[in-house]
């Protein structure tokens, strides 16, 4: 059994599991800090960067709080000017499936075209990698690249490894690809629409891996199942 870290300010004060857990990522941002550090370790401004919208005190006083309850680690360069690295613990990465279900739901009963008070950046999703891809028999590298920087705020490349038993995510270019999924951030977003259609998309490359790897981020055989009073108009 891990160590129980300390109960938080504001407890549900609940003897469950559920209430245990939501002592720990039940706060605002909690989850989507998880979820933007899944590709690996980020400064304090980078976090700000993909986290629009979080005041400067307020991701310190979760970043603080994650350390404390043992969801980050925290280390520190001997840089000028100072350089913070902030990485998920074993305890944090164990939620990934949680964000997959949780993106898995939003799909279901909340999913719509993006408004316009949203900031695109597909990173947001690709980084739900780890949960919403299973390797089902394939394995390989995969990039996936943001060719304009119109809505994400800069051309970007990703790397997806499908492993036999684990799925990673890095935000660089891949070691070895066996595919390559490129397209700008209209045909990203049109990938993952309430009805994705990902024509729009390139591929080179493995394409049954390259497919597999945008039907599962998009939940398209989901999406094709749902009933039509589950989206959002």
């Amino acid at each position: 059994m891990p160590e129980v870290p300390p109960p938080k300010r504001h407890p549900y004060d609940q003897w469950s599991p559920d209430a245990r857990a939501l002592d720990l990522v039940g706060d605002q941002w909690t989850l989507l800090i998880v979820r933007d550090l899944a590709s690996g370790p980020r400064r304090f401004v980078e976090l700000q960067r993909v986290l629009p919208g979080i005041s400067t005190e307020q991701l310190r006083s979760r970043l603080n709080r994650m350390v404390a309850d043992g969801m980050l680690t925290r280390k520190r360069y001997r840089e000028v000017p100072p350089r913070v690295d902030y990485e998920l613990t074993e305890r944090a990465r164990d939620l990934m499936p949680v964000l997959a279900e949780l993106a898995r739901w939003g799909y279901h009963w909340s999913w719509s075209a993006p408004r316009s008070s949203e900031r695109v950046d597909l990173g947001a999703i690709f980084r739900l990698a780890p949960g919403l891809v299973h390797p089902n028999g394939r394995t390989g590298e995969v990039e996936l690249r943001v060719t304009d920087g119109h809505r994400d705020g800069g051309q970007a490349t990703y790397t997806v490894t499908v492993g036999c038993d684990r799925v990673e995510i890095v935000e660089r270019a891949g070691d070895r690809p066996a595919a390559r999924i490129s397209g700008d951030s209209a045909a990203w977003v049109r990938a993952f629409a309430p009805d994705p259609d990902p024509a729009g998309l390139a591929i080179d490359g493995d394409r049954s891996l390259a497919e597999s790897l945008i039907g599962a981020l998009a939940l398209r055989d989901e999406h094709a199942a749902a009933p039509a009073g589950r989206r959002v108009a």
